[in-house]
């Protein structure tokens, strides 16, 4: 089978391992994936990586409004759908998208079976014309895919009555991720993602303030509209020299970061248009052997479930506890190191994700 992706997700580097495993697949004669030049997010632009591109071609494709989520479509793609001519289009956007909806009547042009891929897990009530595009998508749709059983909870709510399975947009590759032998005198914590509110780091500044006493760093690796309001919090809080802004990293630096972590860190909080949605950052440090503890935000618990430590967001001092208790314990932190690697290696490899995927392709087929 012709498969044409669509998705602005792979320019990342890393994430291309699943296309590499998805043209492996011994039903798939051709995958071809489209991505634009770069996206812009609260982080800034994030360039096109190369990294992982044997077996399939990765062509770019232009973008108009860029950076506008809702807006944002692709000129080229009709004509690049035209001469691919596709058995099965893999739109890698959410279903009220501008985006979504030319993607997908361009499929049925050419006679392409077609799936969209969704991390929406609140029921929100689009403005027009985004409900109507939304309905649109429900009814000519084939499949979709959902990254969490809330988000295909939340499509069922809204009414898309069509096949559907959760699969995680991507995987870790466990061959890259992978943990070393560790001798810090202090312990290293980590926050990995975009600095906005709904993230909530300055929760977790305000649950270190009151672990002074205990030897610790942070590093803050990411960008976002909040990092000047953190650095004056950090400053405030008497921190300031125990922890580092380090930026927006490439994904090729992720593995080596997470080496050198003992803890991550995710506190996002609930929003009323948002709750986190998975954190692929939590799987990540998990295959490399780090402690994760997160809040009890939408999807958190159920990709941590018992290999890592959840409190109640926007609790301070049940985050504070919980690290404590990392801080303090070094048996518990080996095993929940141990659990989070059995429970990717179980669940979320590179691997698996692409197998179920392809899966999806032959019924949609068959």
């Amino acid at each position: 089978m012709r498969i044409l992706m669509l998705s602005k997700a792979c320019l990342v580097g890393i994430y291309q391992r699943k296309l590499e495993e998805i043209a492996k697949h011994p039903s798939v004669k051709e995958l071809k994936v489209l991505v634009p030049p770069s996206w812009i997010d609260e982080r800034g632009e994030v360039f096109l990586e190369r990294v992982h591109t044997t077996g399939y071609a990765l062509q770019v494709t232009p973008i108009r409004f860029n950076g506008h989520f809702h807006l944002h479509y692709y000129p080229e793609f009709p004509k690049e759908a035209a001469a691919f001519r596709p058995d099965i289009l893999h739109i890698d956007e959410e279903p009220y998208n501008l985006a979504t909806w030319l993607a997908l009547r361009a499929a049925r042009r050419v006679g392409a079976k077609s799936l969209f891929f969704t991390w929406q897990n609140i029921n929100r009530k689009y403005p027009l014309p985004f409900r109507w595009m939304e309905k649109w998508v429900f009814q000519h749709i084939d499949y979709a895919i959902a990254g969490t059983q809330s988000a295909a909870d939340v499509w069922r709510e809204k009414g898309y009555m069509g096949p559907m399975r959760v699969i995680p947009q991507f995987g870790v590759d466990t061959r890259l991720f992978l943990p070393v032998h560790k001798s810090n005198h202090i312990l290293k914590i980590g926050y990995v993602g975009r600095l906005v509110p709904e993230k909530n780091i300055d929760l977790l500044l305000k649950a270190l303030a009151s672990l002074k006493e205990y030897q610790w760093s942070l590093q803050i690796v990411g960008g976002g509209p909040e990092e000047t309001t953190l650095r004056n919090q950090a400053e405030k809080l008497g921190l300031k020299d125990r922890i580092r802004f380090t930026g927006q990293l490439p994904s090729v630096e992720m593995p080596g970061y997470f080496q050198d972590l003992d803890v991550l860190v995710i506190p996002s909080r609930t929003m009323p248009n948002w709750k986190e949605q998975f954190g692929r950052v939590i799987i990540e440090a998990m295959a490399s052997k780090v402690a994760v503890v997160g809040s009890d935000s939408g999807a958190i618990p159920d990709v941590i479930d018992e290999a890592g430590l959840i409190f109640r967001e926007g609790d301070a001092a049940d985050l504070a506890q919980q690290l404590r208790k990392l801080l303090i314990n070094t048996e518990l932190r080996c095993q929940l190191a141990e659990k989070g690697r059995q429970r990717v290696q179980e669940n979320f490899t590179q691997e698996q994700v692409a197998a179920q995927t392809v899966a999806v392709y032959q019924e949609m087929l068959n």
